[in-house]
C-alpha cells in the first residue's frame, strides 16, 4: 500500500513541476524523497510497537500528507519545505507516542495530568511575551523564529480526560438506562456539566478570539458525554446551547458575523469580507470534474490558500476527482477508526478512539463544507493536507493514540480466538477420552 501511495505521490509531483516550470530539463527530487520516505518510517515505527494494528489507516494519512506537500509546493516552495519539516517532527511524536503508551490504560491513569497540562496549553497564548495574535485570534506563541498552537494539543488530552471522566461517572450522569423523567432532565447533575462546557467555550472565545477551536471543543464535549450516557437530553441540550452560543457570539465579534454574512451571501462583498469566499467559487467552477491540470490553474488568487483554502486550490487543479478521492480519503478514515472504537478492549479505549475519529471527521467536514459554503467558515485546517505545523504534528499524535487501540484490540481478537481453539480441541479430546 505504502509503495502504491508512493507511486502516486511522484506523479503528482512531476506533473505539478511541469505544469509550473514547463520549460525545465531537470527535477529537484532531494525533498520530496525525503518527504516519501516518511510514510516508510511510519511503517517501521508500526512493525516495533504496533504490529497488530491496522494496516489500512496509515496509508490513507499518507496520501493525505503527500498530495497536501504536491499542493502547498505548486502554491509555495518555501511553505513545502517547512511542511517537510513539520511533518517529521510529526512522524517523530508518533513514534514516541507508540513507544511511550505501551498500553491505552496509561492515559486513563494520568488522566489529571492530562487534563493539567491541556488546561495550561490552554491558556498558554494569553500569556504576555509568549502569547502572539495572528488575524485576530491569539492562538499562538513564539518560541524564536517559530511559532506554534499548543491549543491543538490541548484538544486532544482534553479529549482524553472527557472520556475517562465520563466513562468513571456513568451511573452519576444518568448512564444507566431506563426511563427519563422531565425531572431528571433538569437535574443539576445533567446540566452543570454542560453549561461548565459551554460557558468555557464561550470564555475561550471571550479570550482567544476563536472560534473554531472553542466549538471543536464544546462538540467533543458533547458528543463525549452522548456516546457515554446513550442519552439524547445531552445531544439536545447541547444543541440547543450551541445555538445560543452562536447567537452571542455573532453579536460580540465581527469575525463570526463577518463569516455568516458572506457564508450567506459572498457575492455582495466580493470586493471586500467576501473576496476569499469568492475567489474560491470561481476556482472549484473552473476545475470542473477533471480540474485545469496541476500547476496549471490560477489559486494563488485565493489569500491563505495553502492554509485555509487548500482545498479550493485541490478542487481548481484536480477538479472534482481530486476533492471526491479527498472526501472519500477522509470517510475511510473515519470508518477505520470506527471499527478500532468497536474492537477496543475496554469501554475507555473505545471511547477514546470514538472521539479522536470524530474530531478527525469534524475538522475535516469543517473545512471542506465551508469552502463549498456548506456552512460558514470555522478557522480551522484540513488534517494532513493544508499547510500548518501545529494541525499536522497533533494530527499524528491523534492517529497514533488511535493505533495503539488498535493493536490492542487486535491482540484481544487474537487471544480469544486462540482460546476458542484450544477450548474446542480439549472439548474434543476429553469427548474422544470418555
Amino acid at each position: 500500500m505504502f509503495l502504491i501511495v508512493t507511486i502516486i505521490f511522484y506523479l503528482a509531483y512531476v506533473l505539478a513541476f511541469f505544469g509550473h516550470f514547463p520549460n525545465s530539463t531537470s527535477i529537484p527530487l532531494v525533498i520530496p524523497t525525503l518527504m516519501a520516505i516518511a510514510p516508510f518510517v511510519i511503517h517501521l515505527a508500526n512493525v516495533a510497537f504496533a504490529p497488530n494494528s491496522d494496516s489500512s489507516f496509515m496509508p490513507i494519512v499518507a496520501l493525505l500528507n503527500e498530495l497536501g506537500y504536491v499542493m502547498i509546493w505548486r502554491l509555495d516552495p518555501h511553505e513545502a519545505s517547512l511542511q517537510v519539516v513539520w511533518t517529521y517532527v510529526g512522524v517523530v511524536l508518533y513514534m514516541l507516542t507508540l513507544f511511550f503508551i505501551d498500553r491505552s490504560a496509561i492515559l486513563e491513569r494520568f488522566r489529571f495530568l492530562l487534563a493539567v497540562a491541556g488546561l495550561t496549553m490552554l491558556v498558554l497564548p494569553l500569556v504576555p511575551g509568549i502569547g502572539e495574535t495572528i488575524n485576530g485570534a491569539r492562538l499562538w506563541i513564539h518560541l524564536g523564529a517559530y511559532t506554534f498552537q499548543p491549543v491543538e494539543i490541548s484538544k486532544l488530552l482534553l479529549a482524553i480526560f472527557f472520556a475517562s471522566y465520563f466513562v468513571e461517572k456513568n451511573d452519576l450522569l444518568g448512564g444507566v438506562r431506563g426511563r427519563q423523567s422531565i425531572r431528571d432532565t433538569f437535574n443539576p447533575r445533567i446540566l452543570g456539566p454542560l453549561l461548565t462546557a459551554w460557558l468555557g467555550s464561550i470564555l475561550i472565545m471571550l479570550m482567544e478570539r476563536d472560534v473554531g477551536f472553542s466549538l471543536m471543543l464544546f462538540l467533543v464535549f458533547i458528543i463525549t458525554i452522548w456516546l457515554t450516557t446513550a442519552r439524547t437530553r445531552y445531544l439536545i441540550g447541547g444543541i440547543v446551547l450551541f445555538i445560543g452560543g452562536a447567537l452571542v457570539a455573532n453579536h460580540l465579534f465581527g469575525q463570526v458575523n463577518e463569516r455568516l454574512v458572506t457564508w450567506l451571501d459572498p457575492w455582495k462583498y466580493s470586493n471586500t469580507i467576501g473576496y476569499q469566499i469568492v475567489q474560491a467559487q470561481y476556482a472549484l467552477g473552473a476545475g470542473g470534474v477533471s480540474g485545469t491540470g496541476l500547476g496549471l490553474g490560477h489559486p494563488t488568487l485565493i489569500p491563505v490558500v495553502s492554509s485555509d483554502f487548500i482545498f479550493a486550490a485541490i478542487g481548481e487543479e484536480m477538479g472534482l476527482a481530486g476533492t471526491s478521492a479527498i472526501v472519500i480519503a477522509f470517510v475511510l478514515l473515519v470508518g477505520v477508526g470506527f471499527r478500532t472504537a468497536l474492537r477496543a478492549k475496554n469501554d475507555f479505549a473505545s471511547l477514546v478512539a470514538t472521539v479522536f475519529t470524530t474530531m478527525l471527521g469534524l475538522q475535516a467536514f469543517f473545512i471542506m463544507g465551508g469552502v463549498v459554503r456548506l456552512i460558514p467558515l470555522t478557522g480551522v485546517t484540513l488534517p494532513f493536507v493544508a499547510y500548518g505545523g501545529s494541525s499536522l504534528v497533533s494530527s499524528y499524535i491523534l492517529v497514533a493514540v488511535i493505533m495503539r487501540i488498535s493493536d490492542e484490540g487486535s491482540v484481544d481478537d487474537f487471544e480469544i480466538k486462540a482460546n476458542r481453539i484450544r477450548f474446542r480441541r480439549h472439548s474434543l479430546a476429553t469427548s474422544q477420552t470418555s
